[in-house]
């Protein structure tokens, strides 16, 4: 770790479809999916707003097994992480970018009538 820089993402939110699970040529688990966080805000004349912000999530090892064994739409998760953005070229020649939590923890949170709990650490 670089002295004086910090990339760590705390974030607590559902989950907004099914997560995607693969394996990479060498059998190393990934898994990608969404997770939504609320921003709860008041306005000057007292109207409540609600804003919701979507994060890309993705997971390796381990931490992506539970996450496809035990993951689904709506669930309600912990995850700890740090940002990275990718770059490529489209079709079209053009540059894309995508930033996205790279998940380091995760943690299932809700009743135990929602699912198990279960939590995991990469290492």
């Amino acid at each position: 770790m670089s002295k004086g820089t910090v990339n760590k993402v705390i974030l607590i939110g559902r989950l907004g479809k099914d997560p995607e699970m693969r394996y990479t040529a060498s059998g190393t688990a990934v898994v990608n999916f969404s997770m939504a966080t609320n921003h709860f805000t008041k306005d000057q004349d007292g109207n409540n707003s609600d804003t919701t912000e979507w994060h890309q999530v993705v997971a390796f090892g381990r931490t992506a097994e539970v996450a496809g064994e035990y993951l689904n739409k709506g669930k309600l998760v912990y995850i700890e992480g740090r940002l990275q953005t990718r770059s490529w070229d489209d079709q079209n020649g053009q540059k894309r970018y995508k930033t996205e939590v790279v998940c380091s923890n995760l943690q299932l949170l809700g009743s135990r009538g929602d699912s198990e709990v279960s939590q995991t650490e990469a290492p």
